[in-house]
């Protein structure tokens, strides 16, 4: 059972607002914090090269303890500035040819769906989206269909979207791209933090995500994983810096081995060192005991916020993660935020444009209120939040 006392005397913005915001950017606890401060301090104390310098060990453990949650090994990890220079970079490092085939969801997030765009408008690739089950998410048996028949160059889903509670079956998608030996590249952005992520059992090439949100870490940090078959190939971003490569001579470079060919030689190592912090509390605190808090909680919001007059959830799928999109009929989603914020109560806005595929489908041509707790939010918040909204509506 986690220590929510602790937690919370660990985290000095519960003393201040309800933070159900954590799918934008969570709380973080103060070694977090401390790390950042502290690094900072020691930048304009001796400088920021030297800072860099005295703290080496510190900061390669960001290496190792990002391979920690991922369940892999340091070499396979690159430090980036968010998910998506994590995933853009992953995206440049395949060379894709006009009728090559990128595979995807309805459910993807929407950079990853604009980028894909781009890729079609630049080099003629052609974009293919699963169909969805009816009862949400993407349909693994019509990803194994079109897998079968297209053979495509590149496969990408998204685990958990920003639009919706729903949690995408990456799992079962990898096991059949492993079976055809195609490029599989998913976006843990929302889940690393939240939900057990083992690239082992996703068979994944390549996977992104954030430190700021359900991780608990700064924003301005992000990681990529990579796959041993990625690196055997020489794949590459397709601009290396002298980080990632080694300029041997006036027409030839050599590729750093490890995952690290992804990253730049700019770092922001106070928020590295930040990111170290968080990823050694949410591995002292234990995923698995995050994600049973985090259902708790949900499963508590999800019952109250369905008794609301007014109010429509829009979660789908067979397995829900800590993600809660709501639509009033009464006020907008920028009404209700507002109005929540006023009381000191954090939520975000899910924009139409930023999922105008499931949106569409689900008849909604509007913003949704995103509602994301974390385990270290109380019952009590919880009823503090319906209570306030089921107020606001009246």
């Amino acid at each position: 059972m986690l220590d929510l006392l602790s937690l919370r005397a660990d985290t000095p913005g519960t003393q201040h607002v309800v933070h159900v915001n954590n799918a934008g950017a969570a709380l973080m606890p103060k070694p977090v914090i401390d790390a950042i401060t502290q690094h900072i301090a020691l930048e304009a104390e001796i400088g920021g090269y030297e800072a860099a310098g005295a703290r080496q060990e510190a900061i390669q453990e960001f290496y190792t303890s990002t391979a920690d949650l991922l369940n892999t090994t340091a070499n396979h990890i690159a430090a980036t500035a968010s998910a998506t220079d994590a995933y853009a970079k992953a995206l440049s490092s395949i060379p894709f040819q006009r009728g090559d085939v990128i595979l995807t969801t309805t459910n993807d997030y929407v950079s990853n769906q604009i980028a894909f765009l781009s890729l079609q408008k630049r080099f003629g690739i052609e974009l293919v989206r699963a169909e969805d089950e009816p009862t949400g998410g993407v349909s693994v048996a019509d990803m194994a269909e079109k897998i079968k028949t297209l053979r495509p160059r590149l496969v990408a889903v998204t685990h958990v979207p920003t639009n919706s509670g729903l949690v995408q079956s990456v799992e079962a998608i990898g096991k059949i791209c492993r079976e055809y030996d195609l490029l599989y590249l998913v976006d843990a952005c929302q889940s690393v933090g939240q939900l057990p992520v083992d690239v082992t059992q996703i068979h994944c090439d390549f996977l992104s995500a954030t430190c700021r949100k359900f991780l608990r870490g700064p924003r301005g940090m992000g990681f990529l994983y990579v796959s041993d078959k990625v690196l055997t190939a020489n794949m590459a971003p397709l601009f290396v810096d002298l980080h990632g490569a080694s300029w041997e001579s006036a027409n030839s470079y050599q590729l750093e081995p490890t995952a690290k060919r992804f990253e730049d030689w700019e770092f922001p190592y106070a928020l590295v060192l930040g990111a170290v912090e968080a990823n050694r509390y949410a591995l002292s605190v234990g995923i698995d005991a995050i994600a049973q808090r985090n259902a708790q909680l949900c499963t508590i919001l999800r019952t109250q916020l369905s008794q609301l007059p007014g109010v429509r959830l829009y979660d789908e799928g067979e397995r829900l993660s800590s993600i809660i999109t709501l639509f009033s009929e009464t006020k907008s989603a920028a009404e209700l935020k507002a109005a929540l914020s006023a009381r000191h109560i954090n939520t975000s806005i899910s924009p139409y444009g930023g999922a105008i595929l499931d949106f569409g489908r689900k008849g909604m041509l509007t913003a949704t209120l995103r509602i994301s707790p974390h385990y270290y939010n109380t019952e009590d918040e919880m009823k503090t939040f319906v209570d306030a909204l089921n107020d606001i509506l009246r």
